[in-house]
């Protein structure tokens, strides 16, 4: 009898130590969910009412959590890398969202990152130029992506305005010119709604204009280049060919080296810029330079193409770079992540080349692009006269 009751004893316990862990797992993915549902909550495009409040609760939910809890956020959108992810120091970043502004305004828009370190080398390398070249003129920005606003608050209590609320900032400000300097490569989906947002606010303004995104008017054919994307070419590709270690890129060429440009890509009929970047390179007689996007349209910029042509052309070692003002999740991921959709994994499974390599570095922080925007700044203020 006095066995039994010790056996007995033992199960209850066994069965009362599973139901405790089975207790504590249901917690911990209750937690998780909770964050998990209130960063999908803030991960939209429009901001409401409740925004704000709802990036406070998200990450105050977040940090209650313990490591292992973590690791179970899971949702529509949602995942340990939106909180936990290291991407820079948020606090090297200037917002740009004071008022005190003054009669004219340079508004910079970008669509904008997530990632700390680019935000402030990249969107702010090109903040800084403009700035620079209009020592009269007070600059500040705004980014058009909701959902890369309020990551960055919610993580790092950073306010950036949306192109409405800085808007509304000029005007209550009394602001009475206003320059708007895009920071998108083309006239796209992007850049059109940008302008339409800016006409709806033009008669609260004496002067309004929007200058040139960086590669300038788009062009009716493929073979259409113009000084920007000639510009351009040059100054990304010598910024390429630096970093490779190389003097020159004839000598990358006779090394066997090829460099790949990775943009966003678009369905927007502004897509054949991409087409055109090309062409632009093949007039700068840069043959071991090529054209891609993460979206492979236009078609012939899918990465399975541009490997093709790559490989074509007898080059065994590739620099991945991306075609984009940051290097922001896109190339991180996209271009330079470990996952097999990657564009350096999927160069590497091919098996056809030799050498991979990634430069993660976005356009804004090259001084000679960030000229270039301040060229078309200045081109716009003319137009003011």
């Amino acid at each position: 009898m006095k066995k039994s009751f010790v056996i007995s004893a033992l199960v209850l316990g066994v069965m009362l130590s599973f139901t405790g862990c089975g207790n504590k797992a249901a917690k911990d993915k209750a937690a998780a969910d909770k964050v998990a549902a209130l960063i999908d909550s803030i991960y939209v495009q429009e901001r409401t009412a409740d925004t704000d409040k709802l990036c406070a609760q998200a990450k105050k939910a977040w940090d209650k959590l313990s490591d292992a809890q973590k690791e179970l956020v899971e949702g529509e959108n949602a995942d340990p890398d939106y909180f936990g992810c290291d991407t820079g120091d948020a606090s090297l970043d200037n917002p740009l969202n004071q008022d005190g502004i003054g009669e004219t305004e340079i508004l910079v828009v970008s669509f904008g990152t997530s990632f700390n370190a680019s935000r402030a080398q990249d969107v702010g390398g090109v903040e800084k130029a403009i700035q620079a070249a209009n020592p009269d003129a007070s600059v500040r920005r705004a980014f058009t992506a909701q959902i890369i606003i309020n990551h960055v608050q919610a993580r790092d209590g950073e306010k950036i305005d949306n192109i409405q609320q800085a808007l509304e900032r000029a005007v209550k400000n009394g602001v009475k010119t206003l320059i708007v300097q895009p920071t998108h490569l083309m006239h796209g989906a992007e850049y059109d709604e940008l302008s339409d947002a800016v006409n709806g606010y033009a008669d609260k303004f004496e002067n309004v204009v929007i200058a040139e995104p960086l590669l300038g008017k788009v062009g009716k054919t493929s073979s259409v280049t113009n000084e920007d994307k000639r510009a351009v070419a040059i100054a990304i590709t010598e910024r390429a060919v630096a970093l490779a270690g190389y003097s020159s890129l004839a000598q990358a060429d006779s090394d066997g080296t090829a460099f790949v440009f990775m943009g966003h890509g678009t369905s927007h009929a502004a897509k054949i810029t991409y087409s055109q970047m090309a062409a632009q390179m093949a007039n700068l007689d840069y043959g071991n330079v090529f054209i891609g996007t993460v979206e492979g349209e236009p078609e012939e910029t899918a990465c399975e193409n541009v490997m093709e042509a790559v490989k074509a052309a007898g080059y065994k070692n590739v620099v991945l770079r991306p075609l984009m003002v940051v290097a922001g999740d896109h190339a991180n991921n996209d271009m330079a992540g470990d996952d097999d959709d990657s564009w350096k994994s999927m160069f590497v499974a091919s098996g056809a080349f030799e050498k991979i390599d990634c430069q993660i570095e976005g356009l804004g922080g090259i001084p000679a692009v960030q000229s270039i925007y301040a060229a078309h700044t200045e081109e716009a203020k003319k137009k003011l006269n």
